[in-house]
């Protein structure tokens, strides 16, 4: 009767209205131009459930983006149907007086005939997903059973009562059209086809609601118990029973602590309250958070299990991720977060909104890593997200540390356990351009201790909000597949059940390790205050002259897009001028007037934190500030001269730095780079083909010189300590010694020459380098932990000689000339020292 005089229309209409006074929707994408649809072929939107609520959404905000509507008819090209919607279920819950909810679409059974019957006829299927209030069921939450989307199809009352709550949380997402075309041009029948796109539709949709609002989520009593009664624990219990001398029931009870100590409590309206904060936050704190390559999350959440693997360079980290991914409309991921977090009222908050706790360490405790390792494959079983920082820790230096394997092998071993998902890691580069933790950082390289997380420096942290800390970037990666890495390295590890426990798993994680963390590198975000900082660290005291500094800026900025280090790497769009402004506006520059132009220059303090900004990004400028200073020291060398040179030192800053290339792949990219540095008049090709700098007295020496200085402080690093070494002799010192003496060395030499950057004496970068040492046969270790070497070390010393200047040398050979005596004294009240720490901490 409403139809016959056309009422539903007016009643679809008030409805609609009344509802959208109300009800927020947040769109994604914003350009549904995006998304590839075709405005002239037909378009029939598809809704999961035929709910009256989703259809008005659906018709309120396609008008709004000016797409066609979803209840106009669909009468051009032959077609004859009253609306452009289709749903797959019906709205009501099962009942025996009507027709079943899977029964197929008829308007979907039509669209098919008529697509048969037309070979010049496609229909654009463009699936829609909505979704109120985006929170799972929850055994222990009656209003989120009641009120909050779901898996299941909700009555209308419940539907009624979710918009009044949930109203003002909705999400509508536009999916790419689907070609009904396509899914029918395999000559099958109407009625094969019809099944066929309608398991394509539900398989969408369900993929959809995975990524959106995660897997559904069981009692936490529920999962405790299943982890307390799985295979692994119950053995570690009766390990516990037969080795510690305890009763069962004491020890499946500290297994039942473990897992609440380790365990999330996710809460959705946790989450949704911190989204709320955070939104007030990064507008108060920065100005802006950026964002790129979110394609990479949207490309992988609905048909992998997902493993975000970010740098870690700030606390802020933790929120950062998971703020993005929720607000842009996918579940948060499950967190690791140190134990060190775990404090009173924070760690609460942090557990709801996702977060689990770990140990530091847990060699020693056989119980509490089964538990930990048993929680990890149920969350990854389950089918949720996670994060974790492969790093271990925040970096103080601001360059990548290499990766600690132990969350790397957990995931490697649930999955070789269970692999039904394919599993992907995806890298996340985050780039400050001021940090709120850059004093205390500064403050441990230079001995201070590290200080503890606290509540109360939390609260003091507060005070901070009052300062600005210009933008956030946020940048994913290339994706590591982990079935590639298996089938490289563990060949037919689908076959073997002992997987886990062959030789090549540790080949396989370390793989993995390596491979993460030169994604991660592989797409920096090159920010103002990255060169900003490269340039100006790179001019005695710290200083230069207003315009050499934006041609300085142009001229890096140029070289990067010249010779493209990845394609996922993103530069900033400002010019030189624009960027010395911004270095103004961030107060990190300070400005000297003067008659023959304005000085920029660094104070001492901000000198030392910005070394932390040029480190984020220099492996991008690591091969042309090498090819600078080679050929800056030989004044001219030809292509085969300068790769014998590169290739002596490039194994060391591939691994200090994570560089992507291979060794083949050398030829070209230093081929590359010298034409770019040529373009820049850096250097000049000569007619027969020797490259050569330009006169000492122009301007482009100058450039030149100043683009040499980001890596002299590595250099000189490597040259000091295999001076060291030649010195002490073969069979004299262990690594730790060595390490320790380098660390003194280093120190005192910061104070000679202008190395005054608290990482130039980092004792992991010496570790690091030695271990690369090691790795490439320059050293071994005795029976005794001894070093031990023969001349191929001096070998390369010489080779290191010809990279520096004679001042630098001559420095470098005053500081290592010490005694016997005066170094066994030095490592004594090193030792010492360290004894006492331990006693005052025990």
């Amino acid at each position: 009767m409403f139809r016959l005089f056309g009422l539903d229309r007016l009643i679809r209409l008030v409805i609609r209205k009344t509802m959208m006074l109300w009800v927020r929707t947040q769109v994604m994408p914003h350009d549904w131009r995006s998304l590839g649809i075709d405005p002239n072929k037909p378009i029939c939107y598809v809704l999961q459930s035929r709910l009256l609520s989703n259809v008005l959404v659906l018709e309120s905000e396609a008008m709004n983006l000016g797409m066609p509507r979803p209840l106009a008819s669909m009468r051009q090209h032959g077609l004859r149907e009253k609306h452009s919607i289709l749903c797959l279920t019906r709205g009501e819950q099962p009942n025996p007086l009507i027709k079943p909810r899977h029964q197929h679409s008829p308007r979907l059974q039509s669209l098919i005939e008529a697509v048969k019957a037309d070979s010049t006829l496609d229909v654009q299927l463009v699936p829609v997903t909505i979704l109120w209030g985006r929170s799972p069921d929850k055994e222990s939450s009656l209003l989120k059973v009641l009120f909050a989307d779901s898996w299941a199809t909700p009555s209308a009352l419940k539907q009624f009562i979710t918009v009044l709550v949930q109203g003002r949380t909705t999400m509508l997402r536009v999916n790419a059209p689907i070609s009904l075309r396509h899914l029918c041009d395999e000559g099958q029948n109407s009625e094969l086809t019809l099944r066929k796109v309608s398991r394509v539709l539900r398989v969408h949709f369900r993929r959809q609601r995975t990524a959106v609002i995660g897997p559904d989520l069981s009692h936490r009593r529920t999962l405790f118990n299943e982890i307390i009664n799985s295979a692994p624990v119950q053995a570690s219990i009766d390990r516990e029973v037969s080795e510690r001398g305890v009763t069962r029931e004491v020890a499946e009870s500290r297994a039942r602590i473990y897992c609440n100590e380790i365990a999330a409590d996710y809460s959705f309206p946790v989450v949704n309250a911190l989204k709320s904060f955070l939104t007030w936050m990064w507008t108060r704190l920065y100005n802006g958070v950026e964002v790129h390559h979110f394609d990479t999350v949207e490309k992988h959440t609905a048909d992998h299990e997902v493993i975000y693997v970010p740098c870690h360079r700030s606390h802020i980290d933790y929120l950062l991720l998971a703020y993005v991914i929720f607000t842009r409309g996918y579940t948060t991921p499950h967190i690791a977060a140190g134990a060190n977090l775990n404090m009173p009222i924070v760690g609460g908050i942090l557990r709801r909104s996702g977060a689990f706790f770990l140990r530091r360490t847990f060699r020693d405790n056989f119980l509490y890593g089964t538990v930990f390792h048993e929680y990890l494959h149920q969350i990854m079983s389950r089918g949720f997200p996670i994060k974790y920082f492969v790093e271990g820790g925040r970096s103080r230096t601001g360059r990548l540390l290499n990766a600690k394997l132990g969350m790397v092998n957990m995931t490697l071993r649930s999955y070789l356990r269970d692999h039904k998902r394919p599993l992907v890691f995806l890298p996340a580069y985050i780039g400050y351009e001021k940090l709120m933790e850059g004093g205390t950082y500064i403050g441990e390289l230079q001995g201070k201790p590290k200080q503890k997380e606290n509540l109360f420096a939390l609260a003091m942290s507060v005070r901070k909000l009052q300062k600005v800390f210009g933008r956030v970037h946020l940048s994913f990666g290339t994706p590591i597949y982990l079935n590639d890495v298996l089938d490289a390295n563990m060949p037919g590890w689908r076959d073997n059940p002992n997987a886990a426990e062959s030789p090549e798993f540790v080949t396989t994680s370390k793989a993995i390790g390596d491979a993460i963390t030169t994604q991660i590198n592989a797409s920096a975000v090159v920010n103002p205050v990255n060169l900003l900082s490269l340039v100006l660290l790179s001019t005695p005291k710290h200083a230069i002259d207003e315009e050499q500094l934006a041609e300085q800026l142009e001229l890096n900025k140029a070289l990067l897009q010249a010779v493209p280090y990845h394609d996922k790497i993103v530069i900033t769009e400002m010019t030189g001028s624009e960027m010395v402004a911004y270095g103004e506006e961030l107060k990190i520059l300070q400005r000297r007037k003067h008659p023959l132009g304005d000085l920029l220059y660094l104070q001492e303090e901000e000198a030392v934190l910005m070394t932390y900004f040029r480190n984020n990004t220099l492996h991008l400028f690591a091969l042309p500030s090498l090819l600078a200073i080679l050929l800056l020291q030989n004044n001219h060398a030809s292509m085969e001269q300068l790769l014998k040179m590169v290739r002596s030192i490039y194994p060391f800053l591939r691994s200090e730095l994570f560089l992507i290339w291979q060794d083949d792949e050398l030829p070209a990219i230093v081929a590359k780079t010298l034409a770019a540095m040529a373009e820049q008049n850096l250097v000049q090709r000569t007619q027969d083909d020797t490259w050569v700098v330009p006169g000492s007295n122009t301007a482009d020496y100058a450039r030149l010189h100043i683009l040499s200085r980001a890596l002299r402080q590595t250099l000189v690093r490597y040259h000091m300590t295999v001076t060291v070494l030649n010195q002490r002799g073969s069979d004299k010192l262990t690594q730790q010694q060595l390490e320790e003496l380098c660390h003194l060395l280093a120190q005192r030499l910061s104070f000679v020459r202008e190395f005054s950057a608290p990482e130039f004496f980092d004792k992991a970068l010496f570790k690091n380098f030695l271990d690369t040492l090691k790795g490439l046969g320059y050293l071994c270790v005795s029976d005794d932990k001894r070093l031990v070497f023969d001349e191929r070390l001096s070998s390369l010393a010489n080779d290191a000689l010809q990279m520096l200047p004679s001042g630098i040398r001559q420095a470098v050979l005053q500081v290592t000339l010490i005694t016997d005596e005066e170094v066994a004294s030095a490592l004594l009240a090193l030792e010492q020292s360290k004894e006492r720490k331990k006693a005052k901490a025990a």
